[in-house]
């Protein structure tokens, strides 16, 4: 008897481990060969950007009349040689993280704001309505009248430019959140600033570093046009200079940089967002 009970017992222990190998789980795709890929296309763009140039191709497009890949990587040396190129850096970070850094402030506050309350949406939702198709790089003229520095005006400008996509995330994150959770704490008799720091920040994250990293983005574009216009120091204001004496290969020097600059910071903000987030369900481990 005890034999008999004992053998449906080992087949069902060697058929368990069994099961979970049937369904086959999708591997991820290899990490290197993704960087491979990326580094890869990134060396067939300076290459095709090389064939082109160096041979003077004219087909549509002058490519012959723009710096070979040699000229603008001695260009690349002969700036990082030089003091000015790392101020002028520095100068750009400075100012992008001033304006961005109060505008993420700004506008998780004033999104959380505009989303939970009716009276605030009702008397400042349509003053940011308005304002917000306005290019930041068209406020250059108020400005030059509203601030005494040209510095001022262009932290200004960085902040009004990334602000609203981090105000209209936030608003539209705070709307889509559930009632019910919030419904569910109130029940248990939590305060309002318990529902805020419980439920709705949380809640909201996701959808703030989504606003976050295109805020960014839009930030260096206006920043860079701000430096061009009226600035005295920064990636945009050389790039410019460049231009008007005709160095090319220093304008692609500072358009490499600007895109370097800018990959970076909204890499880092993503980054940031994973960390913060990353209680959330990931594709992959799904």
């Amino acid at each position: 008897m005890t034999s008999e009970l004992a053998a449906p017992s080992a087949h069902v222990d060697a058929a368990e481990p069994t099961a979970p190998r049937s369904a086959t789980v999708p591997t991820p795709p290899s990490v290197w060969r993704s960087r491979l890929l990326r580094v890869a296309s990134v060396a067939v763009a300076v290459g095709v950007w090389q064939l082109l140039t160096i041979n003077n191709v004219r087909a549509g497009l002058r490519f012959d009349t723009l710096p070979t890949v040699t000229e603008v990587v001695a260009e690349f040396g002969t700036q990082l040689r030089a003091e000015r190129y790392y101020l002028d850096i520095a100068q750009s970070l400075l100012r992008i993280g001033t304006g961005f850094g109060l505008a993420a402030v700004v506008g998780v506050i004033a999104g959380i704001g505009l989303g939970q309350s009716r009276l605030l949406a009702d008397i400042f939702g349509p003053l940011a309505e308005l304002v917000r198709p306005i290019p930041a790089i068209a406020l250059v003229p108020v400005a030059i009248l509203l601030f005494p520095s040209d510095e001022s005006g262009i932290v200004f400008i960085t902040f009004t430019a990334s602000l609203f996509p981090v105000l209209v995330s936030t608003r539209h994150a705070v709307r889509a959140l559930p009632t019910i959770w919030e419904d569910a704490l109130r029940t248990l008799g939590a305060s309002r600033l318990d529902v805020l720091t419980r439920v709705v920040f949380p809640g909201i994250l996701p959808g703030v570093f989504s606003g976050l990293s295109v805020g960014v983005g839009v930030a260096w574009i206006c920043l860079i046009s701000a430096e061009m216009i009226s600035g005295r120091l920064g990636v945009g204001y050389r790039t410019w200079q460049a231009y008007t004496i005709v160095d090319y290969p220093a304008v692609f020097v500072g358009m490499i940089t600007i895109g370097v600059l800018g990959f970076a910071t909204s890499a880092l903000v993503e980054v940031a967002g994973r960390r913060i987030t990353r209680w959330l369900p990931r594709e992959v481990e799904a």
